[in-house]
Parts: structure tokens; C-alpha cells; sequence
């Protein structure tokens, strides 16, 4: 695979590496209505796998915030079209990584030293590389380690990245009026991934905390071998859970996984108020016992009361049944407001308890079987439902508390998996954790 010796991270040398993609499109575009009139039935296929490659092959070079929307978009199975979302998900764990010379002068920068002389043995060659960070193994004192190395230039790029999305995303979901503490959010979360003396910290206090958790296993973190751009942690054994849902495993295993899955969410959220918020496969190991094991924590959120409270009010079934009381939340939650007209407060109600309808339903149930592809195929039609909604497009889309962007992305992030992994869960079983 091809290394790099260096990242883009000015905004002249961004901009232009998008703009070159766009006439790559372009061109495919062109292409493919040439073929469309001497075929009229050429499909959008190849133009899809086309674009795909390029905005993908664009974006790994770009790395850093750019490459962790591809990598966020991948779990959208039901918005994007396959080619994309099977080019896109090679963000998770498959990038060309840096050259060996660029991992050494970071180690100099931040440590003085080379990687040689801080471990016992260190492999210049990277064993995974995704958006922000590569890994490298590495061995001292007897132990495998698992050195992840930060990408130069991620942090500074963020605020360029951010500007050159934000008029992109104000246009296209009408975000009339002020949005800016939605993409305050998102740029403040992409900052704190790049702070891995944060991740480090993060981590060990959420080992510490869910030690209690059945079939789930946490690596250690080493701080006297790590910084603010390079983190060492235990080497863990497993395959990514990406390759483990596709290979032959029985029910009891899945179930195991998805459960240890299930619960670990369940107990942050309800029991800590504070989650993982970044549940794509790259970020989860399975070994030979079907244990699950974390290995990133660089991207946490906190619910705060006001915010925690009504949502966990507003998702419960019966809160779902009762109408007046849901819109009571609604308003709480910022998703209706004061200013609404009839029509707008009726057609928002509706949007949302159809939306939260769909999510509900495996609360409805002792034991959920979330590999039912009735249940995936809801999902999709929802999600085609409101791609489709030529109402939802004129009407002022800065609805919502800016928690729901991260709690949104974890559910139906984690919904998305546990239909992979094709597990049947104990909906309520995580409670024994927090009793």
C-alpha cells in the first residue's frame, strides 16, 4: 500500500484536493449520460462505484475530520447507495498509512527519543490506519503493545474541514436561524478525538468503570509511553467485528457478543449518563471466546440532567402512547418550538413519534431480535421516507437539542451492529449493572 510522507492541511491545499475530486465527478457524470443515450437502460451502478473511488481515494489522502465523515456516513447502510457505503467503511481500519520516516520524527517531537528506544521492539509498519491515527505493535518488558500514532496536522485542520462543510450541510437540511451550536458539537468532539492524552484518560476511567460488565474486555493504557499525539495500550487479541459478523458463527456466540454490545451501551447510558459515541466495527475486537473487547475512547459524550431526563422520558413506550405528554417533551427538548405555526408543530409531532416509533420498538419486548431484517427494513423505509419528504426540505430544519446529533449517531450506530452481528437480546438485562 501507498505511504505518506505528508497530509494536506492548509485550507488552499484542501480545498483544492476537493475541487479536483468534483471534476473527477464530473466527468463521471458525463460519461455516464453519454452511455445513457446510446443504452437507456444503463443503471447508476458503475456511475455510483465511479464516484465512490474517487470522493473515497480524495478523502484518504486528506485524512482527519474529512475521512471520519467518510467513516461516520459508512454506518449509514439505508441513506447511501452500496458502492458507497462498502468503499467508504475501508475508513474504519484501511488507509494508507504514514511513511516511516514521518512516525519517527513524531516520535522525536514529542518524546526526544526514536520508538526504538522506548520499546523493546517497534514495527515501522503500521498494522491499521483509519482517519485520525495509525497503530503500530510493539513489545517492552514482555508485553505486546499497540502503539497508535496520530496523523500530523489532524487538530488544525478540523476548523477548515468544518467551514468548508457548513454551508454544504446549512443548505441542504435548511437550517434556518442559529445552527452554529450544532457544528460547535461536532467540531468540539473531532477536537477532543485528537487529544489522546484525553483518549487515555477517557479510557482508563471507563475500564474502571464498566469492569463489572459480563463478556467484554478493555485494554490497559501506559502513560509513561504516551502523549497528547501517540498512545500505547496492551495488544489485544481478536478479529474486528466487521470480519467476525460475516464468518460462521452459531446463535449462542452472536448472542454473546451482541449482548456484551448491548449492555455495555445500556450501562453507559443509563447508568453513567456518559457513553462511547463512536460504535462503528473498527472499534471493536472479538477473541477466539467470543469475549467483545473496546479499544477506542477518544470520542465520549456527556448528558447533561436537563437533556437526559426528558429524553429518557420521551423513549419510553408508554410516554409514546400518551400524545399530550409527548409533545410536552418535544418542546422541552428544543424539537418543537414557540414560534411554530399549526402546521409546523403538527408536521415535526408526526416526524418525530414515527422516528422514535421505529426506535422504541425494541423496548416494547423482553427479548429483541435485531438480525429480523423486518426491523433493519423499517429502518430503511423510514430513513427513504424522510430522503424523500419534499415537505421536510422547505421547512426549517435547526430542530433539536444539540445532544440528539451524538445519542442519535450511537443508537442507530449501535442498532446497525447488533443487526450484523445478528444477535437476539435481553433488552432489559443491563439493569442488574446499575441495581
Amino acid at each position: 500500500m501507498k505511504r505518506l510522507d505528508s497530509i494536506p492541511t492548509n485550507k488552499i491545499e484542501r480545498v483544492s484536493k476537493l475541487v479536483s475530486t468534483g471534476v473527477k465527478i464530473g466527468g463521471n457524470y458525463l460519461k455516464y449520460y453519454g452511455q445513457k443515450i446510446v443504452n437507456p437502460e444503463t443503471s447508476k451502478d458503475t456511475l455510483h462505484e465511479n464516484n465512490a473511488a474517487d470522493i473515497y481515494d480524495s478523502l484518504k489522502e486528506l485524512k482527519g475530520s474529512a475521512l471520519k465523515v467518510a467513516q461516520m456516513l459508512s454506518m449509514e447502510k439505508n441513506l447511501l447507495p452500496q458502492s458507497y457505503v462498502e468503499k467508504f467503511s475501508l475508513s474504519q481500519f484501511s488507509v494508507p498509512p504514514l511513511s516511516g520516516p514521518l512516525v519517527t520524527k513524531t516520535f522525536r517531537k514529542y518524546f526526544g527519543k526514536e520508538p526504538y528506544e522506548l520499546y523493546d521492539n517497534f514495527n515501522p509498519e503500521s498494522i491499521n490506519a483509519a482517519s485520525i491515527g495509525q497503530v503500530h505493535k510493539a513489545t517492552k518488558n514482555g508485553k505486546e503493545l499497540a502503539v497508535k500514532i496520530q496523523y500530523p496536522g489532524v487538530r488544525e485542520s478540523i476548523g477548515t474541514d468544518i467551514a468548508m462543510v457548513k454551508p454544504i450541510a446549512v443548505r441542504m437540511f435548511n437550517l434556518q436561524g442559529t445552527s452554529d451550536e450544532y457544528f460547535d458539537e461536532v467540531e468540539g468532539k473531532l477536537i477532543e478525538e485528537t487529544d489522546y492524552s484525553l483518549e487515555l484518560s477517557q479510557s482508563e476511567t471507563v475500564r474502571r468503570e464498566c469492569a463489572k460488565l459480563e463478556n467484554i474486555r478493555f485494554p490497559k493504557y501506559y502513560p509513561d509511553l504516551s502523549c497528547e499525539k501517540i498512545v500505547t495500550m496492551d495488544w489485544m487479541k481478536g478479529r474486528h467485528l466487521s470480519g467476525w459478523c460475516i464468518a460462521d458463527h452459531n446463535l449462542e456466540e452472536r448472542n454473546k457478543v451482541g449482548q456484551a454490545l448491548y449492555d455495555f451501551y445500556m450501562y453507559q447510558i443509563y447508568g453513567l449518563h456518559k457513553f462511547h459515541a463512536d460504535p462503528h466495527p473498527g472499534n471493536f475486537l472479538v477473541d477466539d471466546n467470543a469475549n467483545l473487547i473496546a479499544i477506542d475512547f477518544g470520542c465520549m459524550k456527556a448528558l447533561p440532567a436537563d437533556f437526559y431526563v426528558p429524553y429518557y422520558n420521551m423513549i419510553k413506550p408508554e410516554t409514546m402512547e400518551n400524545h399530550v405528554r409527548f409533545k410536552e417533551l418535544l418542546y422541552q427538548l428544543q424539537v418543537l418550538r414557540n414560534d411554530d405555526s399549526p402546521e409546523e408543530e403538527a408536521y415535526f409531532f408526526n416526524l418525530f413519534h414515527d422516528l422514535l416509533g421505529v426506535f422504541v420498538e425494541p423496548y416494547r419486548y423482553e427479548h429483541f431480535d435485531f438480525g429480523n431484517p423486518a426491523f433493519s427494513n423499517a429502518i430503511a423505509a423510514l430513513s427513504e421516507k424522510f430522503a424523500n419528504d419534499k415537505v421536510l426540505r422547505k421547512m426549517n430544519g435547526n430542530r433539536g437539542s444539540k445532544h440528539f446529533i451524538y445519542v442519535n449517531r450511537t443508537f442507530f450506530g449501535l442498532y446497525s451492529l447488533l443487526f450484523d452481528i445478528g444477535a437476539q437480546i435481553d433488552i432489559y438485562a443491563f439493569r442488574k449493572y446499575i441495581a
